[in-house]
């Protein structure tokens, strides 16, 4: 049986808004009262939940309430929940960047934590010397960061300028050198927040890549917060939902995915980054996908009833004129079950573009779909030579949220493998 390398036990977070420290000088000297005489902290007795959409009466907040939870050895638990959940001062108190107000943390093992770019680096400091610094932090000799010294240069990418000082870098190459450091020097537990997001597709493809490395292959436990929720099912077994600053369900990540989104769907359906779902080095493409959106191009994904005729709408970048191209189109559940694909040269519609952008709108038609979320894959080719060009996979595009009734769209038929023709249009935007 593996062995419990973190448990958290009761354990609170108390913060004092608009202030630094634990408050006033009258404060501390009422607090100061209180211990000496043997009495409980008064200020433990006050304070709301964080509640960050609406106005308080009190100064102090909890971040955290009575949070208790164990971690085994090689577990990858992903941490979810809205903004303002508490999952950063979770993260930041398992890293001892920040102590609790109530409650006990016990670690067993070493911990590297990538908390916020730049976490640990000097900027005044090379690439080369932060790497060395980062390594005797965690407890390495010299000889061992050696040793992983090339293949921590090599995955971060940043060769060329591994001798400039980091103040110097982009967030990209801070974040994508940070994560190799934290990732290649042996730390028994790893603990990434939404860093992640600040790389590009093919890093955080590479970071995901080695996340899952570190927990299967070595046995390590990773820690990931993150809003994509595509990377957290695919990374992580286990789940924590934090509501609140409490654990309102924990569990397999599968039973918490779900639990999200048929609970909080109107709060945590923002539209994901679309680079993060990219499976195509675009650099040398003519054409590019830009975004995709049901009915409206806003930074939420609709919640869908029954009846109405959804438009899927994909906005295409051409950086050069181009003939014949094609698109295609795939819905998928939550289990990632294909239930449908659409081929635009099936309908004879061929894109023909000049530079700039164009919406591509395609009506989804008479769909049978039970409540859940639901994703689509997007890919964009040249007909003629059948080259690929760009392409979006599984991005999470509506959700479906009436518990009683099989939801059902009007329009047109999206049959087992296909829809038939005539649904496809192209607007100059």
């Amino acid at each position: 049986m593996s062995k419990t390398v973190i448990r958290v036990e009761n354990v609170s977070k108390q913060y004092r808004l608009g202030s630094v420290g634990t408050g006033t000088f009258s404060h501390d000297l009422n607090r100061w009262w209180h211990t000496i005489r043997g009495k409980e902290d008064p200020y433990l007795r006050i304070g709301e939940e964080n509640d960050r959409t609406k106005k308080g009466d009190s100064e102090y907040v909890w971040a955290l309430r009575d949070i208790s939870f164990d971690i085994k050895q090689g577990d990858v638990v992903g941490i979810i929940g809205r903004n303002g959940a508490g999952k950063s001062t979770l993260l930041k108190i398992l890293s001892r960047t920040t102590l609790p107000t109530l409650g006990s943390i016990k670690v067993r093992g070493r911990i590297a934590s990538l908390l916020e770019v730049g976490t640990g680096f000097h900027p005044e400091l090379t690439g080369r010397e932060n790497i060395f610094l980062n390594g005797a932090i965690l407890g390495m000799t010299k000889r061992e960061i050696r040793e992983k010294f090339d293949t921590i240069v090599d995955f971060a990418g940043v060769e060329k300028y591994i001798d400039t000082p980091v103040k110097r870098y982009s967030s990209g190459m801070y974040v994508r050198l940070a994560f190799a450091v934290a990732a290649h020097l042996d730390p028994e537990i790893l603990i990434v927040d939404e860093v992640l997001a600040v790389g590009d597709a093919e890093f955080q493809k590479k970071a995901l890549g080695k996340m899952q490395d570190v927990s299967k292959g070595e046995g390590r436990t990773v820690l990931f917060v993150s809003h994509n929720m595509g990377a957290i099912r695919q990374l992580c077994k286990t789940g924590i939902l934090l509501n609140k600053g409490k654990v309102e369900i924990s569990g397999m990540v599968e039973d918490v995915f779900k639990h999200y989104y048929f609970n909080h769907g109107h709060d945590i359906v923002t539209k994901p980054p679309i680079d993060s779902y990219r499976n195509y080095d675009t650099t040398h493409s003519p054409v590019i996908i830009e975004d995709i959106f049901i009915d409206r191009p806003d930074n939420y994904l609709p919640v869908l009833q029954i009846g109405g005729v959804p438009v899927l709408t994909i906005v295409v970048k051409a950086k050069e004129a181009i003939e014949n191209a094609n698109v295609t189109v795939s819905l998928f559940n939550s289990e990632g079950v294909n239930l449908g694909i659409a081929f635009s040269w099936d309908d004879s519609f061929y894109l023909s573009l000049q530079p700039g952008l164009f919406a591509i709108e395609l009506k989804l038609g008479q769909l049978k779909l039970t409540p859940g979320q639901y994703y689509i894959g997007v890919g964009i080719n040249q007909s003629v030579k059948t080259v690929a060009w760009d392409g979006i996979a599984f991005y999470p595009i509506f959700k479906i949220e009436n518990q009683n009734n099989v939801t059902q769209f009007t329009h047109r038929n999206w049959g087992v493998n296909h829809f038939d023709g005539n649904s496809w249009t192209l607007k100059k935007t």
